[in-house]
């Protein structure tokens, strides 16, 4: 009846969608399914392991990674920021413990909620994983001219930031600022006691890293001459992020790079791009031929900054230091 109409349209019953929009809706889906369906073949989502040569599924993967880029985790903050059922997540993270990647206790913060510690074995998987996941994105982007590359990094900024709630809203706060700066007093020794700290607590370097820092800083202050080094502080947000030097190295013409550092809260923010680029700059306007680094194979992060610069890797040797078996490796860059 027409008055049956009327009554539930003014009661607030919308209209149902035009034909022609119901049609554009389903287009529209059946894109995403096939974008979803391209994108995880290309990445290797249904098979992560083989694609990347790990023994990790894409969640366990991604477990780790979220567990060796926050200082603390706690089990209940895990499950909710990677919406994780809470039994899988628990089995997941009991295959971890057997496996030795993981130890579990009480949090500090809170009694009744489980913290969650990568050990060293786990830190080396997760080092791992980055490595080789930072290679697989970067062999992709390699593939395309400069002006593609750009297209499809804002295409992507651009999806997620549409889909995603918290990305929408933290769209609307200011990103925190990067800034270096050179030393001031304290800086060196803020410099000493993060090395030891950060080296111990990712690594599990022993007292000899923090002995061989307080040198290397040490030898750093008593011979310093403004014509040949130079220290930077990053500040992010005002706060001290990292720190890179860049020192005479023995050699005529040959500077050196040490003691890179970024802390984990503010790693993503380019901070240790931005160091080691204004020390490639300064080493260039003073005159060395070449800048040169001693790294270990455990920083692959690190490792993919100095090859973005245009460093090479010239020499590698196993070696036991700071209670740990390593590679050592020695980086140059012609300037």
């Amino acid at each position: 009846m027409t008055t049956g109409t009327t009554s539930d349209t003014t009661s607030g019953a919308q209209p149902g969608p035009a034909a022609g929009e119901a049609s554009d809706t389903a287009a529209d889906v059946r894109e995403l399914r096939r974008f979803n369906r391209f994108y995880t073949n290309l990445i290797g989502a249904l098979d992560y392991g083989r694609h990347l040569y790990t023994p990790f599924t894409l969640t366990e993967a991604r477990v780790l990674y979220e567990l060796a880029h926050q200082q603390r985790v706690d089990a209940a903050d895990l499950r909710a920021s990677l919406s994780l059922d809470a039994g899988y997540l628990s089995r997941l993270l009991g295959k971890f413990e057997d496996r030795e990647l993981i130890t579990r206790g009480k949090s500090e913060r809170d009694p009744r909620r489980q913290r969650i510690t990568l050990t060293k074995d786990g830190r080396n998987a997760a080092g791992l994983l980055e490595e080789r996941s930072q290679d697989a994105a970067g062999s992709l982007l390699e593939r395309l001219p400069v002006a593609d590359r750009a297209r499809l990094v804002a295409s992507m900024r651009t999806i997620r930031t549409l889909l995603d709630e918290d990305a929408d809203r933290a769209s609307t706060a200011p990103a925190p600022e990067v800034t270096l700066r050179t030393t001031r007093p304290g800086d060196l020794g803020w410099m000493v006691e993060r090395n030891a700290a950060l080296y111990a607590a990712e690594y599990g370097f022993d007292l000899s890293y923090e002995a061989l820092v307080a040198r290397i800083v040490a030898e750093y202050a008593e011979a310093f001459d403004p014509r040949w080094d130079r220290t930077w502080i990053a500040e992010l947000g005002g706060e001290r992020a990292g720190a890179v030097m860049c020192v005479r190295d023995g050699r005529p013409g040959v500077a050196r790079l040490r003691l890179l550092l970024v802390e984990p809260g503010a790693r993503g923010h380019g901070v240790g791009r931005q160091l080691v680029d204004v020390c490639v700059e300064f080493a260039r306007d003073a005159g060395y031929a070449e800048l040169v680094l001693w790294t270990n194979s455990i920083l692959g992060a690190a490792r993919s900054i100095y090859q973005r610069a245009g460093f090479e890797l010239v020499a590698e040797s196993a070696h036991h230091s700071f209670g740990q078996d390593l590679a050592g490796q020695d980086w140059r860059l012609a300037l």
